[in-house]
């Protein structure tokens, strides 16, 4: 599977995601070939690009989870653009609440991991689609880490406003256009000078929430430019460390102008490497919360090799055991003997990726 920009698409292209109506419907399915009729239609959605199957590459398992999980984030985003720009120009809330609660009921209670499907972006919807999968990603590792409703609740308004002052502004960063450092940096603080109306909006939750914010867009600001963190790690509130995470994490393995986006892997790898910066418990909160080495993933190897994951390291994420396609030999990482061994990336081309049923990896596995 591989990101396609909108003038890049052609006849006969495979979709590998299923795209839906705003209103959940669904209009294109996976592995629908593209018409010159259907690429004019999708262009008309205002798209930066859609998610397109490989000439050879056969189409990947998708649960009725997953199905729903795609249909959740395109019903929610209309609302989450509707109260942002309510808050923005009114400086009051209508429907955080209820947006909120539905994020909560739907993801903040689960305990097993999902798959974290990047939704479809375009230039007008694009805060509002990042906002929503922070405030997703924020549900589920605030649950994990066994917060109480109330912060949690606070910490789901604080995902959806996080990026609110973006909705003014007409810096080509915010979709990850070029990575100018500097437009970067104009971008944070044109981001922070927006935060008065959350205090204003939110009423007695409205500092909280402020500070939320402002912690977590002051390190990834301060961080991102070489700097020293801003503030030490022990003073950040739990909420704003979430808030960092989940906000790093989506930024960097989504769609952007760019058509480049990091893979999970990368995103945690550079989440293990500093925790200085990451805290140690939210990214292991996150990462038993999303699935990204599982059985069945083909990945490169810090030794160059390619390789099969066959069953997943619940205590290092970037050890599992795996099957090497060099010569069909099975290496467990999680043994000392292979300490210096870790996955570096998913693989990003079709070559020697295989495909095995479950069934097939338990009997390689024995049974694990």
């Amino acid at each position: 599977m591989k990101f396609v920009k909108m003038e890049n698409l052609k006849v006969g292209m495979r979709l590998a995601r299923p795209i839906y109506s705003k209103t959940g419907v669904l209009l294109f399915d996976r592995d629908s070939q593209l018409s010159s009729a259907a690429i004019e239609s999708v262009k008309n959605f205002g798209l930066l690009g859609i998610y397109i199957l490989e000439p050879a590459e056969p189409l990947p398992p998708m649960s009725e989870e997953d199905r729903e999980f795609e249909r959740f984030q395109t019903m929610m985003v209309a609302s989450i653009q509707d109260e942002l720009g309510l808050i923005l120009s009114q400086r009051k809330t209508k429907n955080s609440m209820n947006i909120a609660a539905q994020i909560i009921r739907s993801y903040g209670h689960i305990e097993n991991k999902i798959n974290f499907y990047q939704n479809l972006r375009s230039r007008d919807d694009f805060v509002a689609r990042h906002s929503l999968n922070v405030a997703i990603l924020c549900a589920m590792i605030s649950h994990a880490l066994n917060m109480p409703l109330d912060d949690q609740q606070r910490l789901l308004f604080a995902a959806l406003v996080h990026d609110i002052g973006r909705l003014k502004s007409k810096n080509e960063e915010m979709y990850g256009a070029s990575g100018d450092v500097e437009k970067r940096q104009e971008l944070f603080a044109e981001t922070l000078r927006h935060y008065d109306v959350i205090e204003d909006a939110f009423a007695t939750n409205g500092t909280a929430i402020k500070r939320m914010c402002s912690q977590a867009m002051r390190v990834q600001m301060e961080t991102e430019a070489g700097r020293p963190m801003p503030i030490d790690m022990d003073k950040m509130v739990l909420g704003a460390k979430v808030l960092l995470v989940a906000n790093v994490y989506d930024e960097k393995t989504a769609m952007n102008l760019s058509g480049e986006s990091e893979s999970e892997v990368k995103a945690i790898k550079e989440f293990i490497d500093h925790p200085e910066i990451y805290d140690k418990n939210v990214v292991d909160a996150l990462i038993g919360c999303v699935n990204i080495l599982f059985p069945g993933v083909s990945v490169e190897l810090s030794t160059g090799e390619k390789a099969l994951v066959l069953s997943e390291n619940t205590f290092n994420i970037l050890q599992p055991m795996v099957l090497c396609f060099k010569d069909n030999s099975i290496l467990d990482l999680s043994l000392a003997i292979n300490s210096d061994i870790y996955v570096m990336d998913i693989m990003k081309t079709l070559d020697n990726r295989y495909i095995m049923d479950t069934d097939t990896l338990k009997n390689v596995t024995g049974g694990n």
